[in-house]
């Protein structure tokens, strides 16, 4: 009798000891995302930084989908790319200004918003696998078209644009008295670190909306479809109409990291916003922090990235380090870097099923 009445409270407490491990890695990996500049002030760990931000926007948008939701979506960088390829385009057509980000801006998230609803009203009403293919089909299209209107995308070479002044390397944010200008924690205040902090509090507005959303009404009916969708439609609620709203709503939202990410990398092109790699990128991510958890969408962006940008050095260093023993060195061998990865997802996905934030929030510390 005390052995059942108590495992119950067994599990709330470890249920509650994993959601403070997790909140706990959060909080370090959000402070960290802040005093990214000051931290890390080398140009790869700011890139890195930055794209972290960014995918974390994207990978919770991609998780209203398939984690709330479950719906099937290979769209999403198509979305993504969008938004990139439209701010980009304005700003080579109309130069480096704001009015040319807004335009921009707001062109790709209008197509993409408009895109999503026709893609979502046809197709929503059929079966997953075959929404799944209708997306797909959609995304490799708006690829070949980046790829085919060279004049206007330049084509597989991409776009090179400027970006507001501010976002100039050269701007000087702080100055003194002499005009030189300041450092914080010897980092100097430039424009550099403004394009940073952009890019940072537009993931952070981005991420709390959909933090609002999923906590809204609209979330629990998008709950109620992925449990149980026949018994949504009986209680009067249009699936249809649900579903493609959450598909317009996350193709937004995407359109606007596309957005963040044409202002920092200066740069569009099919690999950096169209590729399936990307795609495929976000459903790993999705997988790592768990789905149907806004808070894994910030762990998995950052083991997933940290890990593209930083295994090869840790490779270099172990195999180093292991010079003298016969055969570790070639196994450690940095180009092997993708056989280690795809061993480190297999390990997370082995002790935690439902991802790092699903897991550690209902088994606790014992994953």
């Amino acid at each position: 009798m005390n052995q059942t009445t108590n495992e119950p409270q067994g599990q709330t407490r470890g249920g509650r000891t994993g959601r403070l491990i997790a909140y706990g890695l959060i909080g370090i990996i959000a402070i960290c995302l802040f005093f990214a500049p000051l931290l890390f002030p080398d140009v790869r760990s700011q890139e890195v930084a930055a794209r972290i931000c960014i995918f974390i926007v994207l990978v919770a948008s991609y998780d209203l989908l398939i984690g709330y939701t479950g719906i099937v979506s290979f769209a999403h960088t198509m979305f993504f790319g969008l938004g990139a390829y439209a701010t980009a385009i304005a700003l080579k057509q109309m130069g480096p200004g704001w009015d040319a980000v807004i335009i921009g801006g707001a062109l790709g998230v209008g197509v993409s918003v408009l895109l999503a609803a026709l893609v979502g009203l046809l197709s929503l009403r059929v079966k997953a696998i075959f929404f799944a293919m209708v997306t797909l089909a959609a995304a490799s299209v708006m690829a070949v078209l980046a790829s085919q209107f060279s004049d206007f995308t330049g084509g597989e070479d991409g776009i090179i644009y400027k970006v507001p002044k501010i976002f100039s390397p050269a701007t000087k944010l702080l100055t003194d008295e002499n005009g030189k200008v300041l450092t914080i924690f010897g980092v100097k205040a430039n424009g550099k670190m403004a394009a940073y902090y952009f890019v940072f509090f537009g993931s952070l507005i981005l991420y709390f909306l959909m933090l609002r959303i999923v906590a809204s009404p609209l979330g629990t009916v998008l709950e109620a479809i992925r449990e149980n969708e026949m018994r949504a439609e009986a209680l009067g609620y249009k699936v249809v109409l649900y579903r493609t709203a959450i598909f317009c709503i996350a193709a937004a939202i995407a359109a606007c990291a596309g957005i963040l990410r044409a202002v920092w990398l200066k740069y569009t092109g099919p690999e950096t916003t169209l590729s399936f790699a990307i795609m495929i990128d976000i459903l790993l991510m999705v997988v790592i922090g768990g789905m149907g958890t806004m808070t894994g969408a910030i762990i998995g962006a950052t083991v997933m990235s940290v890990a593209q940008f930083y295994l090869k050095d840790l490779m270099q260093l172990a195999s180093e380090a292991t010079a003298g023993i016969p055969l570790v060195p070639d196994l450690l061998d940095p180009d092997r870097w993708l056989l280690w990865l795809g061993l480190l997802f297999i390990l997370l996905v082995y002790f935690f099923p439902a991802g790092i934030v699903g897991t550690l929030a209902r088994k606790g510390h014992h994953p």
